[in-house]
């Protein structure tokens, strides 16, 4: 096997293989190698770079015999059994540092759009309608917005919140006395008395699968809106859509849905979920293609830290 070699299974920006090689790695571009070609040679590296085309699975990791680390050019890491990894010695890198930014200020455009009825304005505008009464917005100025998860991408929606004199409370099961300028740290119960707008910052676990539900968003005090830019998963889609119909809901910014796998490319236009064909229709959600932490200095960005973390292990 040649030393350090590294397969790049998806696209990545190409300062991630111009820094690598630099680092005496060899790199190699698998970005349009099928699943059995990928198993095939996978022994030949010690390393492979995924963004989400494929699933890193037992097989794949049995196949790479040699395999020393899997770099994920991004923040989730569910498409990778890292369990499995783990007990055959596979470091299972992620790069939430590169993108949280993007996706905390994408979250703030996509409330803000939602608040004060921009997209719909525009839509009318365009069309030669002038409503003003009609799109009148709401502030978020004293407002109480809960965040939950306080990592990488919450922290930063933190930030970002404390510009426009809200509450801003933080729940996150795994963490304590975070608690900080920009945001105060909270119980769920408090959450529920309290927050007119719920950020959802969580990877998508066994846990966290559906965790917006009917009997999730009974418990909350007010109507509330919702912001996910994590995973489509974490909300059942069916019971957001009967919130928002009851006006338990009062709106929702969704940049990931329940449906996607690896694209939405792959729902059929004429097939689409019932609870999907509400999303699409109505004034009281904005949707984006999972875009959050898409943006041009993100892509750079995460292939920076990515790379210093494979340094590190060497």
């Amino acid at each position: 096997m040649s030393a350090k070699k590294v397969l790049f299974i998806d696209t990545v920006h190409p300062v991630f293989m111009d820094e690598l090689q630099r680092g005496g790695f060899t790199c190699v571009d698998g970005s349009k190698l099928g699943r059995g070609e990928i198993l095939e040679g996978l022994h030949k590296y010690e390393g492979v770079v995924i963004r989400s085309r494929i699933k890193v699975d037992e097989e794949f990791m049995d196949s790479g015999s040699n395999l020393k680390f899997i770099a994920r050019a991004g923040s989730g890491m569910e498409n990778i059994d890292v369990t499995y990894a783990k007990s055959k010695g596979i470091v299972c890198l992620s790069a939430p540092e590169g993108n949280r930014d993007a996706v905390a200020e994408h979250a703030m455009a996509m409330l803000l759009s939602l608040l004060h009825n921009v997209y719909r304005a525009d839509n009318e505008v365009r069309k030669g309608i002038w409503k003003r009464e009609e799109n009148r917005g709401v502030e978020l100025m004293y407002k109480t917005v809960g965040i939950i998860g306080y990592g990488n991408t919450g922290s930063e929606m933190a930030l970002r919140l404390s510009g426009f004199r809200m509450l801003t409370l933080a729940y996150d099961k795994y963490k304590q006395g975070f608690s900080n300028d920009y945001a105060t740290e909270c119980d769920m119960e408090g959450l529920y008395q309290e927050a007119d707008i719920i950020s959802l910052h969580l990877p998508l676990t066994k846990e966290t699968e559906y965790l917006v539900n009917k009997d999730f968003l009974a418990k909350f005090h007010k109507p509330i809106y919702i912001i996910n830019t994590s995973r489509g998963k974490v909300v059942n889609t069916a019971d957001l859509v009967e919130g928002l119909k009851s006006g338990k809901v009062l709106g929702a910014c969704l940049d990931v849905l329940e449906y996607e796998k690896s694209s939405l490319e792959d729902l059929e236009r004429d097939n689409l979920p019932k609870p999907f064909k509400y999303l699409l229709e109505s004034d009281k959600v904005i949707l984006s293609p999972h875009i959050a932490g898409w943006t041009y200095e993100s892509n750079e960005r995460i292939s920076h830290v990515l790379i210093e973390k494979i340094l590190d292990l060497y």
